[in-house]
């Protein structure tokens, strides 16, 4: 049934963030975590995506790496530990760089599954720095917050970029 359940979570991909975000916020809710950190970041590590990367990675593994280690006397978890874990680090990186990004810039979950103002998260900020009643924005403020939302993504990518190199001059050799 592999086959099955990887066509039922590369579905999801094709569904809107609106369409799951009901379901999504039961499940986080029966949890009992709502206004919390948890419920703003599993929901993101639960992802269609992460698989899909993962899947394509794997297949791609030659089955001689898996006999190599059998004869070396390596069982599942070390074949794990010092071949495939240390082969994916530039499909890790890549994909915490999707999530990272993707995760930073949500306005609706965050929205949804938080009311408590210590859990509003920085595009929230910007946008109620934006809507002021009967007031002009001050657009300078608001910019000045933008630039630095926009900090930590940058960063992000440019630590993770060498990741990205290494695996790519890798792959020449």
């Amino acid at each position: 049934f592999k086959k099955t359940i990887f066509i039922i979570i590369f579905s999801t991909l094709m569904l809107p963030v609106e369409v799951r975000i009901v379901p999504t916020f039961q499940v986080v809710a029966s949890m009992g975590l709502l206004n919390n950190f948890s419920g703003l970041t599993l929901p993101l590590i639960a992802s269609a995506t992460a698989t899909f990367l993962f899947r394509q990675f794997f297949q791609t593994l030659p089955k001689e790496l898996l006999e190599a280690a059998r004869i070396d006397g390596a069982g599942p978890f070390r074949f794990f530990y010092d071949v495939v874990l240390p082969l994916s680090k530039t499909n890790i990186a890549a994909l915490f760089i999707i999530m990272f990004i993707y995760g930073w810039n949500q306005y609706l979950w965050p929205l949804v599954v938080t009311t408590k103002a210590q859990m509003t998260t920085i595009v929230m900020g910007i946008q109620n720095l934006a809507s002021v009643a009967d007031e002009i924005p001050q657009w300078h403020s608001i910019m000045a917050v933008a630039i630095c939302a926009m900090l930590p993504p940058l960063l992000v990518i440019i630590f993770m970029q060498r990741l990205f190199e290494k695996g790519l001059f890798e792959m020449d050799k």
